[in-house]
């Protein structure tokens, strides 16, 4: 994995952590709602697995946002790094 592939997995996972914390969850919480582990969810927030699509469906589920939205606002921060 380049810089880049983590730089990627970390401004996801920080949108996610900040959306999650807007619905006021916490990880555990969360993790229950999207039926994943709770250190998962931890490591998908620390930009530490790169996650597959069918937990980021749930994840965005999850926050009440699309998919589609969840990724545009990620690649719209990472431009801003």
């Amino acid at each position: 994995m380049n810089k880049d592939d983590r730089k990627t997995l970390k401004n996801f996972g920080t949108r996610v952590r900040k959306l999650r914390e807007g619905l006021g969850y916490s990880q555990e919480k969360f993790a229950e709602k999207v039926q994943l582990h709770r250190t998962y969810i931890g490591m998908v927030e620390r930009g530490e697995k790169n996650i597959a699509l069918i937990n980021i469906t749930k994840i965005a589920k999850g926050l009440n946002v699309s998919v589609n939205e969840l990724f545009r606002t990620e690649l719209k921060d990472e431009k801003e790094n």
